[in-house]
């Protein structure tokens, strides 16, 4: 899994930048969290790969479920255009939630990731 370690005003978060693709993924990002004792993810533009966006794969179900089961809070940076039909309706339920959310930009993931504003 490719990612990087950011520490940032006294918090650390881990930020992927590698397609998650497969529920294993997922537990790999999971355990890099709970080995890095952190709670807190970016997962960069690449992160949210075709599977996950592909809502019929149920991958994005099975991560949002386990990151919720793990109280990590994950900060997504996507491209708008990406974003349509059912993927579309839960980006909008997700951005309601204080532990899931999706931003255009990484200023504004990193900042809400930080409790930044």
């Amino acid at each position: 899994m490719n990612y990087k370690i950011i520490e940032k005003m006294n918090k650390k978060y881990i930020e992927i930048n590698q397609a998650i693709n497969t529920e294993e993924d997922v537990l790999d990002i999971i355990g890099i969290c709970i080995s890095n004792s952190t709670k807190l993810i970016v997962l960069k533009e690449d992160a949210l790969g075709d599977e996950f966006i592909n809502l019929k794969s149920g991958l994005a179900g099975i991560a949002l479920q386990k990151f919720m089961n793990y109280h990590i809070k994950v900060s997504t940076i996507i491209d708008k255009d990406k974003i349509e039909g059912r993927f579309k309706e839960l980006a909008y339920e997700l951005n309601k939630s204080n532990n899931f959310k999706m931003f255009d930009n990484s200023i504004d993931a990193e900042n809400w990731i930080l409790n930044i504003g």
